[in-house]
């Protein structure tokens, strides 16, 4: 963004990457899939670089609200100096936070997750499928976080996007606005497990594998980590379960 500036240019959007995205070495695929998605059909964007830090959405859900708006008043300052208006995050945290909890903090913006931004693509036009896609065909079920699902009720677009692929979509038996949480939200996935007699990623994943699919889509980093440690629970191989974001799913299936 920083570059960009200094060049006298501005971008379309902003690519708010988050800390997962940037640290997470699983995460760091889903990232590097947009960008590759952003780049093959030429969107103009800019990333914060080294300027980004974490929006506070862990400290908030934590409890620790004064740190939480420490980061977030730091945050809108830097948006806002570069007189930034879009935003779009791969992560339901980052995207619910910015778009939900920071304009009572003065910072508004037209916050878009990456599902419905990928879906936008594939209705204009703009993302075109290779005619032997590799998930053609194939069985998938996808899971619905909870910030994406029931905190901002998106459950048409991340499913177009599975259908734009042309695969099996299945269902598990909770899903949409009754989709069971990975087990990371609300900043649990930094905490000690409480007592209990069945982890809440194995009891999902369970259901995600009843469904016979080869494929577990996701659009959270978080989930990601949960639903991948679930497969390995249940002991199954990465060649008969794979958790895939739709960023990468997308990236693998479209035209060069």
């Amino acid at each position: 963004m920083a570059e960009m500036m200094a060049e006298g240019k501005t971008p379309e959007i902003l690519f708010y990457v988050g800390c997962a995205g940037s640290f997470d070495q699983r995460a760091q695929k889903i990232t590097q899939a947009f960008a590759t998605i952003l780049n093959k059909v030429g969107i103009n964007y800019a990333i914060l670089g080294k300027e980004e830090i974490c929006n506070g959405d862990p400290a908030r859900r934590a409890g620790n609200e004064f740190l939480f708006q420490m980061m977030a008043y730091q945050n809108i300052q830097l948006i806002d100096g570069y007189g930034i208006k879009k935003i779009v995050t791969t992560c339901p945290h980052c995207f619910n936070i910015l778009k939900n909890e920071y304009p009572v903090l003065g910072g508004n913006y037209e916050v878009v997750h990456h599902t419905v931004f990928l879906q936008q693509l594939i209705d204009e036009g703009k993302i075109k499928m290779k005619e032997s896609g590799g998930f053609k065909g194939k069985k998938i079920t996808y899971h619905d976080s909870c910030y994406i699902g029931r905190a901002n009720n998106i459950y048409e677009a991340p499913r177009k996007v599975l259908e734009a692929l042309e695969v099996e979509l299945v269902e598990m038996k909770r899903s949409r606005s009754n989709g069971l949480c990975c087990g990371a939200g609300g900043s649990q996935v930094f905490k000690e497990e409480e007592k209990g007699n069945k982890r809440i990623n194995e009891e999902r994943t369970g259901e995600a594998i009843e469904t016979g699919a080869k494929v577990i889509a996701s659009n959270c980093p978080y989930c990601m980590m949960m639903l991948t440690d679930g497969v390995k629970l249940h002991e199954k191989e990465e060649e008969e379960v794979q958790v895939i974001d739709l960023a990468e799913l997308i990236a693998q299936s479209m035209e060069e």
